[in-house]
């Protein structure tokens, strides 16, 4: 047996906290930028259905791109207790299992979606021209779902072993091609709405490439693939995975019904809403980046029986939750007008905007709440309580809250909605987390 000693098993848990999610943070905030750059392209095309059309897809993909993420917090949580104990021969066919099965399973997703991407669009409110846009979007996207599923198994290898900065460059260099290609595909070469769609599959094809060259070349994560091994990590794999999707499936669905609300208001709300959704995922990197920087933490922590360190883990990151979430809610209201006349919001999809960078962003500190309970009870055995707490956010809360607010104050009561409801959820969920993490080893 290899014996290696995990990165996060000693010095300062703030310092752990803060590199790895700071890490986590340049990387998913450039892919929202990007992600960005490319509405910000096709708004300048000057036709609001393309914009809408955008906005639909996205609820469709939030779905496919949150059970890639839930697999690769299901990976990163696996190997990184198995670092924790020290055993890097089984580290490295656990990571080949865990790439294997994030594969197979996101092979499954793409081609359901791909067959009844129509239906799933209707039922979110698109129809008509926006409809067939939104469709065309997703029939040209989706096939490099399993593209993805690549690169994200590498980057749970590579944030259980703790290199941020490489699982950083990951994302990275993805989004500097995408960041290259979008304008020259969208306006250049004049491809629209299905350039977009081309950029996102070259971008995801990097990713797996650089992925898994850091995986194997720089750290050897990964064993040759052999089908004892595959099958004797399905169950650990599937113990975490099963309730992590089910976790991270729950906020597209509570974005499908508020996509699905939202469209009752018109073209020129969804279009706000899309733009909505893309500055709160730019702005936020640091929060949605959370759980999975910290994942490894805890994992590897439990794995060694290290308790105190995953009670001071949780407190440094909901210490870094509420600091970041001041700092991004104040860069939201400075540039408001901006982004409303940048993107050319009109109406209700101004005013949509507006709400959310007044009152809809100062409550992501409970949403971080939410996401360091998730990593906490991801990482020590119990997932199923992170599923239990986000179905009921998104699953019982969302809908009856966003229909009664919308139905005080139209569009914009979505936004008071979803605020609302992460407040509950994310004061239940860290009082929940923390109150288990007391009782470790006592």
């Amino acid at each position: 047996m290899t014996v290696r000693r995990g990165r996060f098993l000693d010095g300062a848990t703030m310092g752990h906290v803060v590199r790895m999610t700071m890490a986590g943070t340049v990387g998913i905030t450039f892919v929202f930028l990007v992600d960005l750059a490319n509405l910000f392209w096709i708004a300048w095309l000057g036709d609001q259905k393309l914009v809408a059309a955008i906005g639909y897809a996205f609820a469709i993909q939030f779905f496919a791109v949150s059970i890639g993420i839930g697999l690769m917090i299901a990976g990163m949580a696996v190997i990184s207790r198995r670092i924790g104990m020290g055993d890097y021969d089984r580290v490295r066919h656990d990571a080949t299992g865990a790439l294997v099965w994030t594969v197979l399973v996101q092979l499954i997703v793409a081609m359901g979606i791909l067959v009844f991407r129509a239906p799933m669009l209707t039922l979110a409110g698109a129809e008509g021209e926006t409809l067939a846009l939104a469709e065309r979007y997703i029939l040209i996207s989706m096939p490099s779902l399993v593209v993805m599923a690549v690169g994200l198994a590498g980057q749970a290898s590579l944030r259980a072993e703790g290199d941020g900065r490489r699982s950083m460059y990951v994302t990275l260099s993805s989004g500097i091609v995408a960041m290259v290609v979008d304008p020259f595909l969208i306006l250049g070469l004049g491809m629209g709405l299905d350039g977009a769609a081309l950029g996102v599959v070259l971008s995801r094809f990097v990713m797996a490439a650089v992925a898994l060259y850091y995986a194997t070349r720089v750290h050897d994560l990964y064993a040759r693939p052999e089908l004892w091994a595959v099958r004797r990590s399905a169950g650990p794999f599937a113990k975490v995975a099963v309730p992590a999707i089910l976790t991270q499936v729950a906020t597209p669905f509570g974005n499908f019904l508020l996509t699905g609300v939202i469209a009752g208001f018109g073209d020129a709300a969804v279009a706000g809403w899309a733009v909505v959704n893309r500055l709160t995922v730019l702005a936020y990197g640091g929060i949605f980046s959370l759980s999975g920087a910290v994942g490894g933490i805890f994992g590897q922590n439990f794995g060694a029986a290290q308790y105190e360190r995953l009670r001071s883990t949780y407190r440094d990151a909901l210490i870094f939750a509420g600091v970041y979430t001041l700092v991004a809610w104040g860069a939201l209201l400075a540039t408001a007008g901006l982004v409303i006349d940048g993107f050319g919001l009109q109406g209700s999809g101004a005013v949509v905007y507006q709400t959310f960078v007044t009152v809809g962003a100062g409550a992501f500190f409970f949403v971080g709440a939410l996401f360091v309970s998730n990593a906490a009870f991801n990482n020590v055995d119990k997932p199923a309580r992170s599923t239990m707490l986000n179905w009921f956010r998104d699953g019982v809360l969302t809908l009856p809250a966003a229909m009664w607010l919308a139905g005080v104050f139209a569009a914009p009561g979505v936004i008071y909605a979803q605020a609302v409801v992460g407040v509950v959820t994310g004061i239940l969920g860290g009082l929940w987390s923390w109150r288990y993490l007391q009782g470790l080893g006592r």
